[in-house]
């Protein structure tokens, strides 16, 4: 591990000043949600720490998890590939192919044993001997196992390594497995999504490069920095759902207005995700805010939960839960009987006030 660079010397090499540097340190910790006290701890981990080593296999999958990762902003991709890890096998990113890139692996495995991260994208398929995915001239399950023995920890990226995602859509005929089904004995952090938000991947690494340690997980193995509140909780159309304002069509009047897509099939209120927060393409947008519904690709079995624009879930509790249906019948049904019930109370204080009157006269 020494031999390899620290982040750090990477960016003096490049001419980086150390002004430049600390401001980078103070926008990764405002990008993980931490406060400024842990700017001084990022920068002493750049400064001291060697860059990790990162094998990155593919399984089944449609790249879409690369594809958002190369978009990074914060930090870029560039920076977090070049600088802070050292990537030293990805098949589909290196320059390297056939031997020579199985070559690259076998020597990171030995040459790191037990101190390399292990970054999964897509999953294996276990039907036929795993015949159904053959990377190297191996089934990927084969290479996924021989990758992950010597690891310090394995990342799954995207639902596909995390969940199975569509691969293992039923009736899954490929019998494609998500990566913790498969290796039980290491520690897995999922990164969900189709594809994951890229500053989420980004974010990700950047914590274990900084700590030394796996970020706090929720009960699903993903990080809880990323996947603790539900879409639903910060979506700027959140007011619209409880003031019982849906859109009912597709281009109706209220989907112009803006209105909560929830009768349109959005799984917002069912889906733990950081798109209504940090959203896409340097925070500009995220699929409600361009009129499509949530999907839930972040959630487990997303596509064998029905149609994406039917609505599987129904909210019943009253008051910001409530009903989808009800909810504008409900509150104004509060406010006629609140209404009612003051004027009674005032009708009767009045006529207790007049009896009173007319006793003291």
């Amino acid at each position: 591990m020494s031999q390899i660079e620290t982040f750090y010397d990477v960016m003096r090499r490049q001419g980086i000043t150390r002004r430049s540097f600390m401001k980078y340190c103070s926008l990764t910790a405002a990008a993980l949600g931490l406060s400024p006290s842990f700017v001084p701890k990022i920068a002493h981990a750049m400064e001291t720490k060697p860059r990790t080593p990162v094998i990155w296999v593919h399984g089944l999958e449609c790249t879409c998890c690369s594809e958002s990762f190369i978009r990074a902003a914060h930090p870029l991709a560039k920076d977090v590939v070049l600088s802070m890890i050292s990537l030293d096998y990805d098949d589909t990113l290196m320059a390297a192919a056939g031997h020579a890139a199985e070559a690259a692996l076998e020597e990171t495995i030995e040459k790191y044993k037990g101190n390399y991260i292990l970054a999964v994208e897509g999953n294996p398929p276990l039907n036929e001997d795993g015949m159904f995915c053959i990377t190297g001239g191996k089934p990927f399950v084969e290479k996924l196992r021989y990758a992950a023995k010597d690891a310090k920890a394995i990342i799954s990226w995207g639902a596909c390594a995390s969940y199975g995602c569509v691969q293992a859509a039923k009736p899954n005929p490929t019998q494609a497995t998500p990566v913790h089904k498969v290796i039980t004995d290491k520690p897995i952090i999922k990164v969900p999504g189709c594809p994951p938000i890229a500053e989420v991947m980004t974010g990700v690494i950047t914590y274990m490069l900084t700590f030394d340690r796996l970020p706090e997980l929720d009960r699903q193995g993903r990080p809880a920095m990323f996947y603790s509140q539900r879409i639903h909780d910060k979506c700027y159309r959140r007011p619209h759902f409880d003031a019982g304002q849906f859109v009912e069509t597709w281009d109706d009047e209220h989907a112009r207005k803006g209105y909560c897509l929830y009768k349109m099939g959005c799984k917002g209120p069912t889906t733990y995700n950081a798109c209504s927060t940090i959203r896409w393409n340097e925070g500009v947008s995220f699929p409600i805010q361009s009129g499509h519904g949530c999907i839930g690709c972040s959630e487990d079995g997303f596509w064998d939960q029905g149609s994406f624009y039917d609505r599987v879930t129904d909210l019943t509790q009253f008051g910001i839960e409530a009903n989808a249906d009800k909810v504008g019948l409900t509150a104004a049904g509060v406010v006629g009987a609140g209404v009612a019930a003051h004027a009674a109370i005032s009708a009767l204080k009045a006529a207790q006030k007049k009896t009173q009157d007319k006793e003291e006269a």
